[in-house]
């Protein structure tokens, strides 16, 4: 269940704009958010607490890069990064799926961490379960257990936490559900 003080933190921060980058896409801005010390504090530490310990937390792409450093920061743990195809120099994994206007693929170096580290994913939002369904996977390929899932924003309509319970036993958090 949310946390209602966390989620009036996340509220205040945010902006929608309708139809960005599509027609009938209203798009959740978390700059306000982030431009806010006090309550990107909050809401890093909202977003692993809970878990357990943890060896590191796991940014995707690109918001995600924000709040995983925030997070690792506020955890005394490291971050990493997990990338769009082509950002990443030397030896990955890549991890392909889809978007509702075609493909993409995510990547990480499989050495970054000790195979068995514990690992919480951090991102914006849930919405469909792609993205973060397909960084599940990478963990598996990198021998990395995944200690949660941790999103500032779930679109509750979209069914993305159904995807992730089909591909994961890790607890699912959002810290707001729209």
């Amino acid at each position: 269940m949310p946390n209602p003080e966390i989620a009036a933190v996340i509220r205040a921060g945010m902006t929608e704009t309708p139809d960005f980058p599509q027609p009938g896409i209203l798009f959740r801005d978390l700059s306000g958010l982030f431009a806010s010390a006090s309550s990107l504090r909050a809401v890093a530490e909202a977003l692993i607490d809970d878990f357990g310990p943890i060896d590191a937390v796991v940014g995707v792409e690109a918001r995600g890069f924000v709040l995983g450093a925030a997070a690792a920061v506020a955890g005394g743990v490291g971050m990493l990064a997990v990338r769009k195809a082509g950002k990443l120099p030397g030896e990955v994994l890549g991890e392909s799926y889809e978007l509702e206007y075609g493909t993409a693929t995510l990547e990480v170096h499989p050495d970054t961490l000790p195979r068995g580290a514990r690992v919480v994913i951090v991102d914006d939002v849930l919405a469909t379960g792609g993205t973060l369904a397909a960084t599940l996977r990478l963990m598996d390929g990198a021998g990395w257990e995944v200690a949660g899932i941790a999103v500032v924003i779930e679109l509750e309509a979209l069914g993305g936490r159904a995807v992730l319970a089909d591909a994961t036993s890790a607890p699912v958090r959002a810290l707001l559900e729209l």
